[in-house]
């Protein structure tokens, strides 16, 4: 008698439990994005948006309903699955739920064209607002670490990495920027288009589109291509204030391995920004850090280090955020050491003071939602370094950063792989290095000579 394969069970969509408990809102099950596809018409002056999103997955498992993350104030006015027909869809709770019209197998291919307008607002969290914002004239993208439903449908998650293509429409007085290569550039009456491709895989929070009057020039063509993207009246400043920039990408080339993109892209906004802002394959930062006086080359080096630590290497959870922010914060310190400045011992040492006279109530391993972007994340993280670095020795330490981002480039990571790479480097145990540093909330003794 023939067997009868019994049918794989159709999982519900709103029952699944957390992506991550940090974000418990954010990120789907059922699929895994690979690509999107990104058609937006931007009207500066009405700050109206108006996109098609094209997002191209693998189904994981049979389900009736799919979800994506989209914010209420983006109407939504069409959604087709496969190319079939308009698909039924719900859309509220920052959740886009699409009704496939026939259900898709584990395993085939999954895609949604989403049409929708609206106009773009950062959303409000605990850690301020995030995604699109407008600027004075123009916009700018902050989406770390749940902005980018701002401003398109998505799997908002830093774990579900995919490949761009940004089509981005607007006035043509306008220069527009997004991540990846400007593959072209066609103006037509009053409105230019700029196509970008993200060949490398990267997660929704780093997906950016910035917007205002600048020019772009390639400022360096070695070791790797740097450019700036400014309004004119900065570029004096930002000539001395990024001036070291190439220095900076040769001595982060040889302690972290190759740079992991095909090009570095600074822009300068016209308006103040409180702090600079994230994304692949480039950086923002505000006109008061472009005054001529090179007195924010720390942040310009925590940025150019993100590159490697955050966007080439991406958390897989939002509780590993030290894998970004502490390298990031320990590269300044090993930029000053190798430019002129205090050595990186000196800078761990004044860190260390600061973080014993604040509060030590926070796991650098587990923060918690709240406190994943307090500064002592970033100094207890560098410290941690620099703590492991005293160990292990410069020869072992820095071969340990070269194979960490190595083994993991364009992928995401935790906590525990880094733990378990170390363990290669060494023949002590490190057990109570991570113990005292990453789990236990007091603040352990300086690493001293």
């Amino acid at each position: 008698m023939k067997s009868v394969k019994a049918a794989k069970p159709v999982a519900p969509v709103g029952t699944d439990r957390p992506l991550d408990p940090y974000l418990p809102t954010s990120g789907n099950r059922g699929y895994r994005v690979s690509r999107y596809e990104l058609e937006l018409n931007y009207k500066v002056a009405s700050n109206r948006l108006a996109g098609r999103a094209t997002i191209i997955a693998t189904a994981t498992d049979v389900r009736g309903k799919y979800a994506l993350d989209l914010v209420d104030t983006m109407r939504v006015s069409k959604v087709s699955v496969n190319g079939a027909r308009p698909a039924k869809y719900t859309h509220r709770d920052g959740k886009l739920t699409v009704t496939p019209a026939q259900k898709i197998p584990a395993g085939a291919v999954l895609t949604v064209t989403v049409n929708y307008s609206g106009t773009p607002t950062p959303r409000h969290s605990m850690w301020g607002e995030v995604g699109w914002e407008e600027l004075e004239e123009g916009s700018l993208v902050a989406s770390q670490p749940n902005g980018a439903p701002s401003w398109f449908p998505c799997d908002d998650h830093p774990g579900s990495k995919a490949t761009y293509r940004i089509t981005l429409t607007t006035d043509s007085p306008f220069h527009a920027v997004a991540n990846g290569t400007l593959l072209r550039k066609t103006t037509k009456a009053s409105q230019t288009t700029w196509v970008y491709e993200q060949p490398e895989p990267m997660s929704t929070y780093l997906a950016t589109v910035q917007i205002g009057h600048y020019e772009a020039r390639k400022v360096s063509s070695s070791p790797v291509p740097l450019i700036a993207v400014h309004p004119p009246r900065l570029r004096a400043g930002f000539d001395i204030d990024f001036g070291r920039q190439p220095q900076m990408m040769d001595v982060f080339r040889n302690l972290f391995g190759p740079y992991p993109f095909a090009h570095y892209t600074v822009v300068v906004t016209d308006d103040d920004l409180e702090i600079p802002l994230e994304a692949q394959g480039l950086s923002i930062f505000g006109a008061n850090h472009c005054d001529g006086r090179r007195r924010e080359e720390r942040l310009v080096a925590h940025e150019l280090a993100h590159q490697w630590f955050g966007n080439s290497l991406t958390l897989e959870r939002w509780r590993d955020i030290w894998l970004h922010e502490g390298f990031a914060c320990y590269a300044e310190w090993l930029w000053a050491e190798n430019s002129g400045g205090p050595s990186a011992q000196a800078l761990a040492a004044e860190a260390h003071r600061g973080l014993a006279r604040k509060p030590q109530d926070i796991l650098l391993g587990d923060p918690g939602p709240k406190d994943m972007f307090d500064d002592r994340i970033y100094k207890r993280g560098a410290l941690t370094l620099h703590t492991l670095r005293r160990h292990l020795g410069d020869d072992r330490f820095f071969a340990l950063l070269r194979t960490w981002t190595a083994e993991h480039r364009h992928s995401n990571v935790t906590t525990e792989q880094f733990i378990g790479l170390a363990a290669r480097f060494t023949d002590t145990p490190l057990r109570s290095l991570w113990d005292t540093w990453l789990y236990d909330r007091a603040l352990p003794p300086f690493p001293g000579l």
